[in-house]
């Protein structure tokens, strides 16, 4: 009888060491750490991650890291910089929006030549999403 028991005893350490080394094989984090799910911001990427360094380089200046704009003083000239969020800015059209950030106006800069086609509708975008909620 006691080999039988040695046997089952063999057998159950064995077993249990296998199944106490199995790692779901869908699991990322190593025994011991935290398991918590990811957050929804970390699972939605942020369609404008590359654009945000352009507009803080070009547009923030003035306009605000808000949209906000307000008074500035541009190459010592006084602006009232217009605010994204409200006014005129929610009547224009994004081919206005284009045509007013690559051939400037009003006081503001052009940039063409500065920026490409590609970034200057991507930020008419940004500003639509980030400051207007469209």
């Amino acid at each position: 009888m006691k080999p039988l028991k040695l046997v089952v005893l063999v057998g159950f350490v064995i077993t249990f060491i296998v199944a106490c080394s199995k790692q779901d094989p869908n699991s990322s984090t190593a025994p011991g750490a935290s398991s918590s799910p990811a957050t929804s911001s970390a699972a939605t990427p942020d369609e404008f991650a590359s654009l945000r360094p352009v507009f803080k380089e070009n547009c923030s200046k003035c306009h605000g890291d808000t949209g906000e704009g307000g008074p500035v003083t541009v190459d010592g000239k006084k602006l009232r910089v217009p605010s994204f969020k409200s006014g005129h800015a929610l009547k224009h059209t994004d081919e206005d929006f284009a045509d007013q950030i690559m051939n400037g106006g009003e006081g503001m800069p052009k940039f063409k030549g500065k920026l490409t086609p590609e970034q200057v509708n991507q930020l008419v975008k940004f500003v639509r999403k980030e400051f207007q909620g469209k």
